[in-house]
C-alpha cells in the first residue's frame, strides 16, 4: 500500500484543477486549494511561470510526444543499427503500432503534460497576477490539447475536490469543449505578439490553437476515435475566421524559420525560447538523432525518414534540401547539408574524393533509400535518408540559440485551405501558390488529397504528422516498414499503467 500511494500521490502533480465554465480572467482560487507549496511555502507565480514556459522544451527531444507525433507515422523511422537504438525495441513499437500501456515514451509523455499543465494551474489558483494568469490558462489550453489529442480522457479535479480524492476524468469531447470555451474567453486578454520574440503566450497563437481545436473537432468528439468523422460547416468556417485573425506573414526563406536567429522569422507564431550557450541543449538533438558520428555535426546515427515519404518531395523543392551559407558542415553529393541528406557524405562542406566520409567500419558513408527495422552488414551505419531540420548553430553546436517553432504560419494557412475544402467559408486566394512559390515547385490542388500531401511537405518533422494522419484517414493504413493496416486501438495511446491508480480512469479500449 505504502508503493502505491507514493505513485498516486505523484500522479496527482500532473492532474490540475478547474471551476468549470468560469471565465473571470481574474479567478484566483479555482478549487478551494491554499496559496501554498505541498512543502508548505507561498507559490512563487512567477518561477512557476517560467517553469510552465520552459517545459515546452518536452516537445524537443526524439523521444516523448515528438517521436509519438512523428515516428508512428510514415514520415519517420527509428531503427535498430547492431548494438545501437534497439532499447528493447521501444522505436520500432511506436513505428509499427505495437506499443503497450508500459512504453517508456508514453508513460514519458503522460507525466511531462500533466505536470505542466499542474504547474499552470497553480498560477491561477495561487494569486498569480493578471498577465501571468492568462499566459497560463493559454498554455495549460496547449498541453491538454496534447492530452486531448493523444490520449483522449483527460484528468481534472473539480473546484472543492479534497486532494485525496481521485482526479474526475473528461471525456474527448468533453475537454474539447471546455478548452475551446477557455480559449474564446482569453484570446482578446493576451498581449499581441512581441516581433522577434514569439516565444510569450499571445494572441496569434491562441487563435492558431483555437483553429486546431476546430479543425479536429470532429475527430475529438466522434463517437469512435475511428470515426465516421463530420466536419461541421460551422467548425470549418471558425477555422478561417481564426486564422484570418492571425497577423504573422510567410517567411521569403523556408529555411529562416529554422535557423539560429528564427526568432527574427515573421512566420513563428508560438515557440519555445533558447539562448545560445544557456538553456537551448535540447535543440542539439535536432542534428544530432540523424547524423553519423563521423559528421559534422556529429550525431547519433539514429533516426532516419521512411523512403516512400522522401519520395513525395519533387527534387526542385527547396524544403527537402538546403545549402546553408557560411556554415562548413558535411554536405551530400549535392552539396545540401540542411534537409534530407541521401547518397555519399563529405566532410568540410566540399564535395571531393579527399572529403569522402566513411563510417565507423570504414565503408563508404553513403545514405540509402533502402532500410529495414533492423539493419546489418556493410549498411547496417548508413541504412536511411537523414533529415536535419533546423540548421546547426555553428557558434555552439551543444547548446544552440535556434527556437522550437510549435506554431507556423504556413502551417495555419493551411488549415485554412483544408477548413473550405471540408466546406468552410472563405477563399483558398494564393495559399497554395504563395508557398510554392517560396519552396520551388508546382502549386498542389487545393482538394483534400493535396492539401494532405503539401503539409507532409511543408511541415515535414514539425510533430503534426499523426494528427493529420488520423484527421485525413491515413494513420491506420499499411506503409513503408509497417505493410499492415493497424487495429483502430491504434488512434489513441494507452493510459499509462501505474496512471490507472486514479480509479476514475479506464485503460482505452482494446489495451
Amino acid at each position: 500500500m505504502k508503493r502505491n500511494n507514493i505513485i498516486k500521490g505523484f500522479l496527482y502533480l500532473g492532474i490540475v484543477s478547474f471551476s468549470i465554465g468560469c471565465t473571470n480572467l481574474d479567478e484566483e482560487i479555482l478549487d478551494g486549494v491554499p496559496n501554498a507549496t505541498s512543502a508548505g511555502g507561498t507559490v512563487n507565480t512567477a518561477a512557476t511561470l517560467q517553469s510552465a514556459y520552459e517545459g515546452l522544451r518536452d516537445f524537443n527531444g526524439q523521444g516523448g510526444v515528438y517521436a509519438m507525433d512523428e515516428m508512428s507515422t510514415d514520415a519517420m523511422v527509428g531503427p535498430t543499427r547492431g548494438g545501437d537504438w534497439d532499447d528493447n525495441g521501444a522505436w520500432r513499437q511506436i513505428h509499427t503500432h505495437t506499443w503497450a500501456p508500459d512504453h517508456p515514451e508514453v508513460r514519458n509523455a503522460w507525466n511531462s503534460l500533466l505536470s505542466n499543465a499542474y504547474k499552470c494551474n497553480l498560477i491561477i489558483e495561487n494569486g498569480g497576477s493578471a498577465s501571468q494568469v492568462v499566459q497560463a490558462r493559454f498554455l495549460r489550453a496547449w498541453y491538454y490539447y496534447t492530452v486531448i489529442d493523444l490520449f483522449g480522457q483527460a484528468p481534472y479535479r473539480p473546484a472543492g475536490s479534497a486532494l485525496t480524492d481521485d482526479p474526475q476524468v473528461w471525456s474527448r469531447a468533453e475537454a474539447t469543449e471546455f478548452f475551446i470555451k477557455e480559449l474564446e474567453a482569453v484570446v482578446s486578454a493576451l498581449p499581441a505578439r512581441t516581433a522577434g520574440d514569439a516565444s510569450i503566450a499571445n494572441k496569434d497563437a491562441a487563435h492558431f490553437l483555437l483553429a486546431k481545436f476546430y479543425l479536429n473537432k470532429a475527430v475529438f468528439t466522434a463517437a469512435d476515435p475511428a470515426g465516421p468523422y463530420t466536419f461541421a460547416a460551422a467548425d470549418m468556417t471558425k477555422v478561417v475566421q481564426h486564422v484570418d485573425a492571425i497577423t504573422n506573414t510567410l517567411a521569403t526563406n523556408y529555411w529562416l524559420n529554422f535557423a539560429p536567429n528564427n526568432n527574427t522569422s515573421s512566420e513563428v507564431i508560438f515557440s519555445s525560447k533558447n539562448n545560445k550557450g544557456g538553456d537551448g541543449g535540447g535543440m542539439q538533438s535536432k542534428w544530432r538523432m540523424c547524423n553519423h558520428y563521423n559528421q559534422t555535426p556529429d550525431g547519433w546515427n539514429g533516426f532516419s525518414t521512411v523512403a516512400d515519404y522522401y519520395s513525395t518531395f519533387n527534387a526542385a523543392d527547396n524544403r527537402a534540401h538546403y545549402a546553408a551559407p557560411g556554415y562548413t558542415f558535411t554536405v551530400d553529393a549535392a552539396g545540401k547539408g540542411i534537409g534530407f541528406l541521401e547518397g555519399q557524405m563529405y566532410k568540410n562542406g566540399t564535395v571531393s574524393s579527399a572529403n569522402a566520409l566513411k563510417d565507423r567500419n570504414n565503408n563508404p558513408m553513403n545514405f540509402t533509400r533502402a532500410l529495414t527495422l533492423i539493419t546489418s552488414g556493410s549498411t547496417l551505419e548508413t541504412a536511411g535518408v537523414r533529415g536535419i531540420k533546423y540548421i546547426p548553430d555553428a557558434d555552439n553546436l551543444g547548446q544552440p540559440d535556434n527556437d522550437l517553432v510549435l506554431m507556423r504560419y504556413a502551417d495555419a494557412l493551411l488549415m485554412k485551405a483544408e477548413a473550405i475544402a471540408r466546406g468552410g467559408s472563405g477563399s483558398v486566394g494564393t495559399i497554395m501558390a504563395d508557398l510554392a512559390a517560396r519552396s520551388g515547385v508546382t502549386a498542389a490542388a487545393a482538394t483534400l488529397d493535396g492539401i494532405y500531401a503539401e503539409r507532409g511537405r511543408e511541415l515535414w518533422w514539425e510533430g503534426w504528422r499523426r494528427n493529420d494522419a488520423i484527421r485525413f484517414g491515413k494513420f491506420l493504413a499499411a506503409r513503408g516498414l509497417k505493410p499492415y493496416t493497424s487495429d483502430k486501438k491504434y488512434l489513441l495511446y494507452p493510459i499509462p499503467a501505474d496512471a490507472l491508480f486514479n480509479s476514475n480512469l479506464s485503460q482505452n479500449p482494446g489495451y
